[in-house]
């Protein structure tokens, strides 16, 4: 589903990747883990190319996405959704339109638009804020809008940059159980954190990344900090 061969990003003289070689099957759930400048961002970055590898190849499916045009692009990224701990949501949207906002760029016609958000607002288990904005939410529920416009176009790939981060435990908790969810029904997620007790519990598989190369790789691995 994913695969990234040799793949090398630098920032002028900071190398932020080394000769990643990585591999995710459809349907996984994996969590990127490692100390804070050990690459985890940027390799979800690279995946929505917001950056482009320094050299090597990205495949996911049977595209190599280091080769599709800057036009291609906005297509590409409508395959993916993407959870960021800071939410990023519109402030002068409520919370239905913002989630509404993702099958708008589709081009989704308004009964579908109406349903589908709905309908996910209701998995998220905030139906009842969808008149609210973004500054009158809690933490918990402004993190379960962003996973709500992050899947209401129904992504094959889910990324998910530190989104407990800011969170408190029971809050976290919920969200992860939310992802678990979303990964049963076939969804790819790739989560990066700091988040030890969540890695350890879930036992899912780790990829451990240190100075921007993988320093373990485990199918069903815990997290200790190196």
């Amino acid at each position: 589903m994913i695969k990234f061969e040799a793949v090398t990003k630098k920032f002028g003289n900071l190398l932020a990747l080394d000769d990643i070689n990585l591999e995710i099957k459809q349907g996984e759930f994996t969590f990127l883990v490692g100390p804070s400048g050990a690459g985890k961002s940027t390799l979800l970055r690279l995946l929505t190319k917001e950056v482009t590898p320094t050299s090597g190849k990205i495949l996911i499916g049977n595209t190599d996405i280091t080769k599709i045009s800057s036009g291609d692009i906005p297509k590409h990224r409508r395959k993916i959704g993407f959870v960021f701990q800071d939410f990023k949501l519109l402030d002068d949207r409520t919370v239905f339109e913002n989630v509404a906002l993702t099958l708008e760029v589709l081009e989704r016609d308004d009964d579908e638009i109406k349903k589908q958000v709905e309908h996910v607002l209701k998995l998220v288990e905030i139906w009842d804020k969808r008149n609210l904005f973004p500054k009158q939410l809690s933490g918990g529920e402004a993190q379960r809008t962003a996973i709500a416009r992050a899947i209401v176009g129904k992504p094959d790939v889910l990324l998910a940059d530190e989104p407990t981060g800011d969170l408190d435990p029971k809050t976290a908790w919920g969200v992860i159980q939310l992802l678990n969810e979303i990964n049963s029904w076939g969804t790819t997620i790739l989560m990066a954190t700091h988040n030890q007790e969540i890695v350890n519990t879930l036992k899912r598989r780790v990829v451990f990344l240190k100075n921007g190369k993988i320093f373990k790789d485990s199918a069903e691995g815990t997290y200790e900090i190196h």
